[in-house]
């Protein structure tokens, strides 16, 4: 005789988190080097001083757009 009951507490394998729920930064201030390990890019003088225009264009929203 089984008294296991299906677990109703777990979510469905096709949930994902919403929009509202992610967070990109933490409200910080974001550093050139930021910028370039999260554009996946290894840290080089020129990746740095890509980084260091895209934050004087756009601000901390440069990485924003990066990251999800």
């Amino acid at each position: 005789m089984s008294t296991s009951q299906p677990d109703a507490s777990r979510q469905p394998e096709d949930s994902t988190t919403p929009d509202s729920l992610l967070h990109t930064r933490t409200g910080t201030d974001v550093s050139p080097e930021d910028l370039v390990l999260a554009s996946g890019k290894d840290l080089t003088p020129q990746n740095l001083e890509w980084a260091r225009r895209k934050l004087a264009e756009e601000g901390p929203a440069a990485l924003d757009k990066i990251l999800p």
